[in-house]
């Protein structure tokens, strides 16, 4: 059987693409080697830029109702801020960061897909892809049978580890940092409002604390070395040594993970009749928050790309989101290595820094206008 389009992958790049191209009347096989979609949040901020593109597609407005509005993002050196980061001047309907479980995020665009028509094909590991001028052969295994079938276009949104970029030798610069990092999402007593995230630097390292629906707070650190199975404990030391001078006691714990992070971006994101998106095409720190959203736009954009068809669209898509890919890159490059600052000495130009930033509304607003991904609107324009 041909397809018009195959997607590897059904994390929310290849779900958002897979229902905009069914939106747009075209229909697309989508393939995901797990029995079924992540239960864990991961990624929880949704930015403006994202909520807009989504718009037509009719996710926006559930998203909303299921999501917790930020409207404002403090830094602290403990209960002292240093810096507020208001997102309720940008020029959008949108105006603040929305925290939503990744897991409900993803959710919503499989309901959509099948609202219209669509569905993910689970489980389906890719075993090969043979590319040729006019289509590409893609060999997956089943729980019963190993298939075939081709496509006139293979997308990759398949992750950092993307099969389909390394079949395809697509290379992927990039490295590793140094810091680890620890995450959790947990029930507990806090001292500041539902309406407003949390960014506390000391000495010790950095910890974040976000809140999300259902009365739930994801706590994000920085360590050296944690113990092999994190605890409640660990957590309550983290904020006790960094957070707020008021003690902080977490009730329960929903999951926790440990975590290095990588920046990569793929040398291409066309070869032929083989694309790729989001993590598969680049992966960053997640300061900021860009990564699904730069991933969903990826899909968005390129759904637009495919239904027009020609070689100018997709070659000005590549050349858009790689630009986009290395911009984003650098921003969250950026802010790791100012939250995560070490030294005395670092430290305290850091501080400085941040508190210059917030006495001048210009560079303020510029960088929140970046962190909601308005200036990628723009760039598109």
């Amino acid at each position: 059987m041909k397809y018009k389009v195959v997607i590897v992958g059904a994390g929310p790049t290849g779900l958002a693409l897979g229902a905009e191209l069914k939106r747009l009347g075209i229909s697309s096989l989508i393939l995901d080697r797990l029995e079924a979609g992540a239960n864990t949040s991961r990624a929880a901020a949704i930015h403006a830029r994202t909520l807009e593109v989504l718009e037509p597609l009719g996710v926006t407005a559930d998203l909303l109702r299921e999501g917790l509005i930020i409207p404002t993002l403090h830094v602290r050196d403990r209960d002292h801020i240093l810096a507020n980061l208001s997102f309720k001047g940008l020029k959008t309907r949108y105006p603040f960061v929305l925290a939503c479980s990744q897991a409900r995020t993803e959710a919503l665009l499989l309901e959509k897909l099948r609202s219209l028509g669509g569905d993910v094909q689970r489980p389906c590991e890719v075993i090969a892809i043979s590319p040729g001028e006019q289509s590409v052969q893609v060999q997956f295994r089943t729980s019963k049978e190993l298939k075939t079938v081709e496509t006139e276009w293979l997308v990759g949104c398949d992750g950092m580890h993307s099969l389909v970029r390394q079949q395809a030798h697509i290379s992927y610069a990039g490295g590793e940092y140094k810091e680890a990092f620890v995450l959790a999402d947990v029930e507990m007593d806090w001292p500041f409002g539902r309406g407003e995230g949390n960014l506390f630097l000391s000495k010790e390292g950095l910890v974040a604390v976000i809140p999300l629906p259902g009365a739930i707070f994801r706590i994000i650190a920085t360590v050296t070395h944690s113990s092999p199975s994190l605890g409640i404990s660990d957590f309550e030391q983290l904020l006790k040594e960094r957070g707020p001078e008021s003690p902080t006691d977490i009730h329960r714990m929903i999951w926790a993970s440990r975590f290095h992070i990588e920046h990569h971006v793929a040398s291409v994101m066309r070869k032929g009749r083989i694309l790729l998106a989001g993590d598969a095409a680049h992966v960053h720190s997640p300061a900021g928050g860009q990564g699904m959203n730069t991933g969903i736009q990826d899909a968005i954009a390129l759904a637009a790309a495919l239904r027009e068809g020609s070689e100018e669209a997709l070659e000005s898509w590549q050349k858009k989101r790689l630009e986009i890919a290395h911009s984003v890159v650098k921003l969250t490059d950026r802010l790791t290595k100012v939250v995560a600052a070490s030294s005395p000495g670092a430290r305290l130009v850091r501080n400085l820094v941040i508190r210059l930033v917030a006495r001048i509304p210009f560079i303020e607003h510029a960088l929140v206008r970046k962190l909601a991904e308005l200036d990628i609107k723009s760039s598109q324009q």
